[in-house]
């Protein structure tokens, strides 16, 4: 399985693999940490959610829509401190191409 994953990510040290693994699970913890505070900073409560139809799973995807800007700044700043942001800001482009966000890294130069 390893094996796979060095190779599809072009990394042959065993020991990048465990900092890139460690990086995602440091920025997926934190993120998830973050949403919370964020949500109560910008007055989104639980509990305002509770008389709404469907109203639990309304207040989860918009904590989720809240995580997915924080786990992508994240993911560089966390990266940039294990010495990894070559390998992640290429991830981070790859990622956001693949969902409909290419044109945030144009490859065109301004004229």
């Amino acid at each position: 399985m390893f094996k796979g994953l060095k190779k599809k990510w072009g990394i042959e040290s065993n020991t990048q693999l465990a900092v890139i693994l460690i990086v995602f699970a440091i920025t997926g913890s934190l993120s998830a940490k973050l949403a919370l505070p964020l949500l109560h900073f910008i007055g989104i409560q639980a509990d305002v959610f509770d008389g709404l139809p469907l109203g639990n799973l309304l207040y989860i995807l918009l904590r989720i829509l809240i995580i997915f800007p924080i786990y992508q700044v994240l993911l560089i700043v966390i990266a940039t401190l294990f010495f990894q942001f070559k390998f992640f800001w290429e991830f981070e482009k790859k990622f956001l191409k693949k969902i409909g966000l290419s044109f945030l890294f144009s490859d065109k130069k301004p004229s």
